[in-house]
């Protein structure tokens, strides 16, 4: 449902923020049983990058009847490569990460932030349930029993759970008075989208190169998407650089593998930092995705550690509703908090010991670096083992305790 506001209604949830985890968030609430409000401008659909969704998370878009709708539009990975393109004295070896060897038909998808965009945007409006207002968030009073929320255009509205999913800097966490650890990098990722003579065969490969991951993400049919993080001058020249140019300095960075490169959609930087809440939680409110928690792109793991928190968040509140407990109390709250905590912590040190171990020439770092590539080449076991907590960590399903699985159309 889209627009029809009523000021005077006291919603169960209200999500701020429109981004993939906002819009999915609001999606689970409404199916979930909740009067859910979705309130935020616009949805982006000028983004140019890609997300790659693990299993975890195709499956509980699968769940929220929402896969059916994006699958076409996606590329299966089926093997993960990582080569060490440092040049340094010690390099790692080639380890590539095969889905077969979990039985898997591939390890995730990878799609189109715009198609992503567009399709939970279309079903955030025909859900039952839930309310999406295309205004702004002006300002939060944060109340003992409920959340009241104006927006931009003056309109007021009640809810016993806000849910703040609008971004790195949410004006819902700084009223919750939720501070933030934040620290940057001396990098910039350049984005953008290539066709190639070579098909890809659902093959994503990572080179480390002593600026950062070049990265190659397979699309539909003999397209990739890249990100290449470089120094701020770096990207900087790559960026002014005509097509022509471009191309032949990307194929030869690339080594070839894919043939020749031919641009095919506009450029974007990102300056990389990260950012880490202290708390998950505060008085009748709740952190998800970005707003509580940002690194480097490395590893597939931004979106789908938001979706972790999205799934936890909304089977635990869904819950307390049915049984009529207060979804914006302290205690039920703490929960959430509890239980995000560590996968939050654990992924956000993994991300970033990775990406400063390339940026670090200091022997013994290289030679830390090597051996556990090494070894994940070398040994099948600890191999399997990383690429299931890459894919499922502590391999709890995201979508079974929320909703029965349901078939795609």
């Amino acid at each position: 449902m889209t627009e029809k506001r009523n000021p005077s209604k006291l919603y169960d949830v209200a999500v701020i923020g429109a981004g993939p985890s906002g819009l999915t968030a609001a999606l689970a609430f409404a199916q979930k049983g909740l009067d859910t409000l979705l309130l935020a401008p616009e949805v982006n659909h000028s983004d140019g990058r890609t997300t790659a969704l693990l299993q975890e998370s195709v499956a509980f878009l699968e769940a929220l009847d929402v896969w059916g709708k994006l699958a076409p539009k996606a590329a299966p990975l089926r093997r993960m490569r990582l080569i060490d393109d440092t040049g340094r004295l010690i390099r790692a070896p080639e380890v590539t990460f095969d889905s077969a060897e979990l039985d898997m038909e591939a390890y995730g998808y990878n799609l189109l932030n715009i198609d992503l965009n567009t399709v939970l945007e279309q079903e955030a409006d025909a859900q039952k349930g839930l309310t999406f207002v295309r205004q702004a968030a002006a300002g939060y009073e944060l109340g003992e029993d409920v959340v009241t929320i104006e927006d931009a255009s003056g309109a007021t509205y009640q809810a016993r759970l806000a849910v703040a999913a609008d971004g790195r800097n949410s004006l819902l966490r700084k009223t919750a008075g939720i501070d933030v650890k934040r620290w940057g990098y001396p990098q910039v990722a350049l984005v953008l989208n290539l066709a190639h003579d070579l098909p890809h065969g659902d093959v994503s490969t990572e080179f480390h190169t002593p600026t950062g991951p070049f990265t190659l993400v397979p699309l539909p049919g003999r397209n990739s998407s890249l990100v290449c993080v470089e120094t701020e001058a770096g990207a900087d020249r790559l960026y002014k650089m005509q097509d022509a140019y471009l191309e032949q300095e990307l194929e030869q960075r690339a080594h070839s593998i894919l043939g020749k490169f031919k641009i095919a959609s506009e450029r974007q930087r990102y300056p990389l930092s990260g950012l880490a809440a202290k708390t998950l939680v505060g008085r009748r409110v709740a952190l998800i995705g970005e707003t509580a928690h940002v690194f480097p792109p490395i590893g597939a793991q931004g979106l789908n550690l938001s979706l972790r928190d999205v799934a936890a968040l909304v089977r635990l509140i869904g819950s307390a509703h049915d049984r009529g407990a207060d979804i914006g109390s302290a205690s039920v709250l703490a929960v959430y908090e509890r239980e995000r905590r560590a996968d939050i912590s654990s992924r956000t040190a993994a991300v970033d010991a990775l990406n400063r171990s390339l940026l670090n020439g200091f022997l013994p770092i290289q030679l830390a670096r090597s051996a556990g590539l090494y070894l994940a080449d070398r040994i099948g076991p600890l191999r399997r083992f990383l690429m299931r907590e890459g894919i499922a960590p502590g391999a709890k399903p995201l979508a079974s305790s929320l909703f029965p699985r349901r078939k795609s159309a």
